[in-house]
């Protein structure tokens, strides 16, 4: 059974860009790879870019999407075992996932973290009840922990923009919000960074440091001007804190990046996964100015999606 959850190796990864790059340039030409077949996106929270590029990739296969809005549309799931079902809950997870394991050649699936249980989020609790009971091959649009295919389309951007470049600094830095937001873009684009060999430095306020199953190999640097001398690549995301779980320790609006942070790295680009609150995380001048490269990585959402698919059809 084939997923993708998760970086695995540098192989792998490397495998999985190229071809992205590929099917950028010849978007369907496997139009016959997926003729048949089903993908079914099932969403338990909103979502933009990652609904639509993965329709598309889909559909340039071959393959059919189907997309679910769980949330609104589905009945109430009930995830626990040994549940008596006489509350709010209308459907167990067991019978809800294996029918769409049998609807679909493919199942893609969307489960934000509540950042209220740390253990349960940390497990990944309720993503994995639909890779345990589906028995179809299931591919992450993003779960409590992890967001694979945005950090594999990072990884595809990085790459194109980077050209022959061995090894680049690549900048991870927190940046203020107004709510409580998940780790799972800031976990796996330390994870991807790391294991694809750039020379990752994340930068936060105090209070702010991730999970370091996702961080062991980054640089930790809590100056954030420091951290940007000499970046290539600057990625902008806010997250909560995972110590004192779900928190928000500071909302500093210095962090916000603006031109004169990169007095020390003239030739920064700046990354964000979208969606951005304009004058909160980036200052304007930055998103509609030379260094954005965030359309580009949106649109490349589509070809690291196209990627995985082809490389689950086989």
């Amino acid at each position: 059974m084939k997923y993708f959850t998760q970086f695995e190796s540098k192989a792998l990864a490397d495998q999985l860009i190229e071809k992205a790059l590929f099917y950028k340039a010849n978007p369907r030409i496997d139009q016959e790879k997926g003729a048949g077949k089903r993908i079914g996106c099932i969403f338990l929270n909103p979502s933009l870019r990652t609904r639509a590029s993965t329709q598309i990739a889909a559909l340039n296969l071959g393959m059919e999407p189907i997309v679910m809005n769980m949330d609104k549309e589905g009945w109430a799931l009930e995830m626990k075992e040994g549940v008596v079902m006489n509350k709010g809950t209308v459907e167990h997870i067991k019978d809800a996932a294996a029918v769409l394991g049998s609807y679909f050649d493919i199942l893609a699936i969307r489960a934000f973290p509540s950042l209220t249980n740390k253990q349960e989020d940390i497990e990944d609790f309720i993503f994995n009840q639909f890779i345990k009971y589906s028995g179809a091959p299931v591919i992450s649009l993003e779960s409590a922990i992890r967001h694979p295919l945005q950090s594999l389309a990072d990884m595809v951007t990085i790459r194109e923009q980077s050209g022959d470049a061995k090894k680049v600094k690549v900048v991870l830095t927190w940046a203020p919000h107004i709510k409580a937001i998940p780790h799972a873009v800031a976990n796996s684009f330390s994870e991807w960074a790391i294991g694809c060999g750039h020379d990752l430095t994340i930068t936060h306020p105090e209070g702010y440091q991730l999970d370091p199953i996702f961080t062991n190999g980054a640089n930790i640097e809590l100056d954030q001007q420091k951290a940007l001398e000499d970046a290539d690549f600057v990625y902008v995301k806010n997250w909560s804190a995972f110590n004192d779980y779900g928190k928000i320790v500071t909302t500093d609006n210095s962090w916000m990046l603006t031109e004169k942070h990169f007095r020390h790295a003239k030739k920064a680009k700046v990354m964000h996964c979208l969606p951005v609150r304009r004058n909160l995380e980036l200052s304007d001048e930055i998103l509609d100015g030379k260094r954005s490269i965030v359309q580009e990585q949106a649109n490349n959402r589509i070809y690291a999606a196209q990627s995985v698919i082809s490389h689950i059809l086989g």
